[in-house]
């Protein structure tokens, strides 16, 4: 039959010419063939070499503490080395590039936080579609920010800060370790949230903003738990609230804003791993079961705990879900605030 459809295209008349495309045919059937059963052994013995993690962001930060712990269970559970391979730059868009460019065969993955979600309404364009070119894995933690106040202001609950903001509108600031960063951003959208109007005043770090808002220079300031919370017990800063969904481990005597009266508001800084979009199915799968098994380990969930994130996982559709709502929250946010990178 597939001679009969294909003999004008090739100008077969003799049997030697209907022979020499038989073979012709068979060969390319066979070599479809062998090519399928390879990729099948290539995924039922995956990994068979090393993986590389690619972390768009710099050593020594909360994301790459964590990747390197993920990594090397990682490593542990699939019977291979998963190398770390920081790629730092332009709030990992470099890294993010990197890896959506890589070749999906399971060797190149991706270690995301929330940035992957904020860039899309920060920048214009983008190299990459932060959707499109990934195929999700599984979240792997949240850090939650602590909306905090210096001890100086008398508002100690958030809708007294509130109150507070609606009286002076443009006379109170709030400090971030930079501008387009998540502590400008939760801010941001903190305004917008409330209908409050505080002044955002971009530092170049954390510790010189935290320094600030403990010296009452600064009256509000939305950092990370792992950098706030030992100058909150000592009483030099005051938490108001956690921006997360749930408690932290770390205080647990923090309410969420949702319970201390801002619905919808959430902020936290999370992390989760990609791979190139067209990822077979199966070596996602692979991952995301190791995954899951190793953020349920105690030994696991103590390290990142005490790097002040809350241990999750998600199934692949939920974190497909997850980042396509967190792209729309902040792109709205970004928009109804302003906010832009100077």
């Amino acid at each position: 039959r597939s001679f009969g459809k294909h003999r004008k295209m090739f100008n077969i008349d003799s049997k030697v010419s209907r022979m020499a495309f038989c073979i012709l045919f068979q060969a390319t059937l066979a070599l479809g063939l062998i090519s399928s059963g390879r990729a099948a052994q290539a995924q039922a013995t995956y990994p068979d070499r090393p993986v590389r993690l690619v972390v768009p962001y710099a050593t020594g930060g909360n994301a790459d503490l964590q990747s390197r712990i993920i990594a090397q269970k990682l490593g542990e559970a699939l019977g291979q080395q998963f190398v770390v391979d920081n790629r730092a730059g332009a709030t990992g868009i470099i890294g993010t590039d990197i890896a959506a460019k890589a070749l999906p065969d399971g060797y190149t993955l991706l270690f995301i936080a929330s940035p992957h979600a904020i860039n899309p309404g920060l920048f214009a364009t983008l190299p990459f579609d932060p959707v499109r070119d990934f195929a999700p894995i599984s979240l792997v933690g949240s850090t939650p920010l602590i909306i905090s106040v210096t001890s100086a202001l008398p508002a100690k609950t958030i809708k007294e800060l509130v109150a507070l903001a609606k009286t002076k509108p443009g006379q109170l600031n709030y400090a971030s370790a930079g501008s387009g960063g998540p502590g400008h951003l939760a801010g941001a959208l903190f305004n917008t949230v409330t209908g409050v109007n505080i002044v955002h005043v971009p530092y170049k770090g954390t510790a010189q903003a935290l320094t600030d808002l403990m010296s009452g220079q600064m009256h509000l300031m939305y950092p990370s738990a792992t950098s706030v919370l030992p100058y909150i017990k000592n009483g030099r800063i005051r938490g108001l609230a956690i921006t997360g969904r749930q408690r932290s481990a770390r205080a647990p005597e923090l309410m969420t804003a949702l319970e201390a009266g801002l619905p919808g508001y959430e902020a936290s800084i999370w992390n989760g791993i990609l791979a190139p979009a067209r990822t077979p199915q199966t070596m996602v799968n692979r991952v995301h079961r190791a995954l899951v098994n190793i953020i349920g380990m105690p030994d696991v969930r103590d390290r990142i705990i005490g790097l002040g994130a809350d241990p999750m996982t998600s199934t692949p559709a939920e974190f497909e879900v997850f980042i396509a709502a967190e792209i729309k929250k902040w792109s709205q946010g970004i928009k109804d605030s302003g906010a832009r990178v100077d």
